[in-house]
């Protein structure tokens, strides 16, 4: 077979390339779609553990609700135990553990907050959580489950590990809560802080088809069911500023508290948390179930039946709801176990829209309870753009669209005010920080 010279051979590598390059962009694309099946398969697993670890807790609690002062401290214990031990890096949210896993360099520290075994430790323990009344969430699990189902994938394509790790985050959003716009805008907002042109259709692709599993099994649905409330533009544009600065001042407290703890208080609590982590959880599992006894076994678990209840005008929200909610879900949050903060800050915030209607009466509770989700949640978070895209998604209340936008500027404004860093931002750079220790 005769030479080719060097400029034939250039000119058939060009001709090859577009099919090579081709090739690349379709395996990545297989990639992020195929993942985002799994994600969805593992969000409608954790949402149906989730719910028959609640059913079986209030089950106990109808034999006797003073079994709480039994089950909630052991079972503190219990979980804060195998999140220390056992399941490592699985403690919290998880959306500050994929923060720091897309922060961080180094493969191995990378994949010890993102790996599956942390993964599967996160749902058993969130499950144990919530089967002892633990006032936590599902879906930021999901957030992290779903980033190291990805990160699992990007083995096969190392060098797109954050954008695996961004859209598998997203995609958990999504999927846990039947919002493929709000999964969107968590990934930009919060997760990235960036936004990313080349890696955006990618993200968008998981979304879609982490959202369209979990259709295919659970089927179309809105996650607080559809509402019609409105404002008027005299009295109820009231309670904008006024339920505005309620969430983002109560918000920003208990982001302040939660970032103090984690960091280690000052004096000498603060060195007997660290030197009795379970002790300290076990007083916590105990405090939530004074809280559960005190509202008539209202405050255990997501909230979500709460706060659907309240926003339909289906219950009245007990005026001690939102501070007891409150208290119960910093207490479980402190402790140390696995359980996200979504759902028991919307519950948290339908309370405190509720407790609003008293100085406004003449606000549909509807649209004051909306209000009050939007502005706690932002509270939390300082993600305003997710808070309202998510709520507006979850009811299809689309009129409700500028208010709610305004709440959650109002929200963010104040929260930044009590506490000046972001929660999740905060942790993940204690993750950082301890990934970086020397030894590790």
């Amino acid at each position: 077979m005769p030479l080719r010279p060097p400029a034939l051979r250039s000119a058939l590598y060009r001709m090859r390339r577009p099919s090579l390059d081709a090739w690349t962009v379709w395996r990545r694309r297989a990639l992020f779609l195929a993942g985002g099946v799994c994600v969805g398969l593992a969000a409608v697993l954790m949402a149906w553990a989730a719910d028959a670890a609640q059913a079986a807790f209030r089950s106990a609690l109808g034999l006797s609700p003073w079994l709480a002062l039994l089950l909630c401290p052991a079972g503190f214990a219990l979980a804060a135990w195998l999140a220390r031990t056992v399941f490592p890096n699985s403690q919290g949210s998880g959306i500050p553990q994929v923060i720091a896993a897309r922060a961080i360099d180094e493969p191995a520290a990378r994949h010890a907050l993102v790996s599956l075994r942390v993964a599967g430790g996160k749902v058993v323990v969130m499950v144990l959580g919530l089967l002892c009344g633990a006032s936590i969430g599902r879906e930021g699990p999901t957030v992290q489950v779903g980033a190291a189902i990805m990160a699992a994938f990007g083995r096969l394509s190392p060098e797109h590990v954050r954008g695996l790790l961004l859209a598998g985050g997203a995609a958990g959003v999504s999927a846990a809560f039947n919002t493929p716009l709000a999964g969107i805008v968590f990934a930009i907002e919060e997760l990235g802080r960036a936004y990313d042109s080349r890696g955006t259709g990618l993200v968008v692709a998981t979304i879609v088809a982490a959202g369209l599993t979990s259709l295919a099994i659970l089927g179309d649905y809105t996650y607080f069911g559809t509402t019609d409330a409105k404002l008027s533009l005299a009295a109820g544009w009231l309670a904008v500023p006024l339920v505005g600065v309620a969430g983002g001042l109560l918000g920003g407290l208990f982001s302040r508290a939660v970032i103090a703890v984690a960091r280690g208080l000052p004096g000498r609590a603060g060195s007997w948390i660290a030197r009795y982590p379970i002790a300290f959880a076990t007083l916590c599992g105990l405090g939530l179930a004074l809280c559960g006894l005190a509202s008539g076994g209202a405050v255990y678990g997501t909230g979500y039946e709460e706060a659907r209840a309240i926003l339909h005008g289906e219950s009245v929200a007990r005026l001690d709801f939102a501070p007891l909610k409150f208290l119960a879900t910093l207490l479980s949050s402190i402790s140390g176990i696995p359980g996200g903060l979504f759902a028991p800050s919307l519950a948290v915030g339908a309370g405190l829209g509720a407790e609003a209607s008293l100085l406004l009466p003449q606000v549909p509770i509807g649209a004051l309870v909306l209000i009050g989700m939007v502005a706690y949640l932002t509270g939390v978070l300082q993600a305003p753009i997710t808070a309202f895209v998510i709520v507006t998604e979850m009811t299809q209340d689309h009129a409700m669209m500028i208010p709610l936008m305004l709440a959650a500027l109002i929200a963010d404004a104040v929260s930044k005010l009590v506490c000046s860093s972001g929660l999740y931002h905060a942790l993940a750079e204690l993750l950082v920080l301890k990934a970086a220790e020397p030894g590790r």
